[in-house]
């Protein structure tokens, strides 16, 4: 497949990741460094795969009084920058790192407002980029003035036009695009076990619930269910084969930040490739395991990442 990936970010951010010692709330926190980096699923999405030197797209709405740090991350990557520009600041979210715990502390700020005439012209962008059997990375939440069933609805024109969607997204945005007719639902979706659980209306305890929920999914008529498990892997059903659970323990992260649109890039190398539903679970986990150790959207060379892939523990369900 020679065409290149689209990612679409509706919402894109500027994260700022300060790394803290310790986090302690409530208390004066002296930080150890600080990084602001251009992001947004979609744009993390299209930052690792071009890190992977796959060619990439990159649509959405961006704010343009604050575009500079977007614009220098595609030029410097390569990436084809077709996003609308619209009025105002793309939002700040802050990252709080702690190195002790080796968690991290999101604190999102509010998007743009967009109207339905960006709208108008995302679509125009989108179908004259869009050929039969285009790979189309959906990811991220929802700007203020945009409906629910945005995603549902952007998903069945794609559709439409013959491309392959990946949707990673959540809460009432999910549901809506799985609500869809089966003829407008995407070709895979990639939540987390929350995000599952929260779709579902129930806990999700073990990996064999998820699994359950995921080949529901699949009968419906999503092709391909992957669930981020965060320590404990990513479970892959990509086919009508058995299951998969790709692990790959890491070692004292960096940052998490990001980890799970790595593994949406990684997977999106691995189907635009072709790879089997094994290689593509092992170039996923290795795509996640490769961001831990770096904060921002990046990945080391590909020859790292390739070794991280044939070393990711693959177990059948």
């Amino acid at each position: 497949m020679s065409q290149p990936v689209i990612t679409v970010t509706l919402n894109p951010a500027i994260d700022f990741t300060v790394t803290l010692p310790a986090l302690r709330p409530g208390e004066v926190n002296l930080a150890s460094g600080g990084a602001s980096n251009a992001g947004g699923k979609g744009v993390n999405v299209a930052s690792c795969l071009a890190d992977w030197g796959a060619p990439v797209i990159a649509t959405g709405l961006l704010g343009k009084h604050n575009s500079e740090s977007f614009e220098a991350l595609f030029r410097d990557k390569g990436i084809a920058d077709r996003f609308i520009r619209v009025g105002g600041d793309t939002r700040v979210n802050i990252k709080l790192a702690d190195s002790a715990g080796g968690g991290t502390t999101d604190i999102n700020l509010p998007g743009l407002s967009i109207e339905e005439r960006h709208w108008d012209k995302l679509l125009t962008v989108l179908a004259a980029d869009t050929n039969p059997d285009s790979l189309i990375v959906l990811a991220g939440s929802l700007p203020n003035g945009l409906p629910t069933d945005s995603y549902a609805r952007l998903t069945g024109k794609l559709r439409q036009w013959g491309a392959r969607v990946v949707l990673d997204t959540s809460g009432p945005a999910l549901s809506a695009a799985l609500a869809a007719p089966r003829e407008a639902l995407p070709h895979c979706i990639k939540p987390n076990r929350q995000e599952l659980a929260q779709w579902v209306g129930k806990p999700l305890a073990d990996t064999a619930e998820v699994l359950t929920t995921a080949r529901q999914l699949q009968a419906a008529g999503v092709a391909q269910v992957v669930v981020s498990l965060g320590e404990d892997g990513a479970l892959f059903v990509l086919d009508t084969g058995p299951a998969l659970l790709a692990r790959l323990p890491v070692q004292n992260p960096v940052s998490t930040v990001g980890a799970g649109d790595a593994l949406v890039a990684g997977l999106c190398a691995g189907l635009r490739q072709n790879l089997s539903p094994e290689r593509c679970s092992r170039l996923a986990v290795a795509f996640a395991s490769a961001k831990l150790a770096a904060i921002g959207p990046h990945l080391p060379s590909p020859d790292t990442v390739q070794a991280l892939a044939d070393s990711v523990h693959i177990e059948t369900l």
